[in-house]
């Protein structure tokens, strides 16, 4: 990926602010297998299809390149006219280094006798590759669940409370007047 950074004046904070433009962006994208190294049958794998359509941060940075932007006279007409100057080129790479554990949620297919491929489900389910194993991935979805009934059990607890107290010194209030 080559982005581009601007900085753009912004007149009424008096201010400089940030902006980003993707310039370019390359996908080169190639099958894999994934074979366990303590199997006992070594000739059977998995082999992993289109892998950038997977959800997941499988990807490990490898190459980051910044290259600040030069001043000149051309950068500042540039500046005068628009307000907006450039900051910086940004060039990044990320790669699935070999020997990588992997976990994949997906369509399993049988495609040989000893090939399997993991790919996106054509019912439309999500295709997942992640970086940890199993248990670890499903630890930190129950972790996020757990949290989504606590706070839904509290809201609704906070909600009853208040009905009530509106119930309550709207009846109350009444019971006063008629006295």
């Amino acid at each position: 990926t080559t982005e581009e950074h601007w900085k753009y004046f912004n007149f009424a904070t008096r201010t400089w602010n940030s902006r980003r433009v993707n310039k370019k962006e390359t996908s080169n994208s190639v099958s894999f297998s994934l074979v366990s190294p303590e199997s006992y049958m070594p000739d059977v794998y998995v082999k992993v299809q289109n892998p950038l359509e997977a959800s997941g941060s499988i990807l490990e940075r490898v190459y980051n390149k910044v290259k600040r932007a030069e001043e000149g006279v051309a950068g500042l007409v540039l500046q005068a006219l628009s307000g907006e100057k450039p900051d910086a080129m940004v060039e990044e790479e990320e790669m699935l280094r070999v020997g990588s554990s992997l976990t994949g949620f997906g369509e399993v297919v049988l495609e040989g006798g000893q090939v399997a491929k993991l790919q996106a489900p054509k019912d439309g389910h999500q295709y997942i590759l992640v970086s940890s194993d199993y248990r670890s991935f499903m630890d930190r979805h129950e972790a996020s669940a757990s949290m989504w009934k606590t706070l839904t059990a509290v809201t609704g607890i906070t909600g009853a409370a208040l009905l009530a107290g509106a119930v309550s010194s709207f009846f109350g209030n009444k019971d006063e007047k008629s006295k």
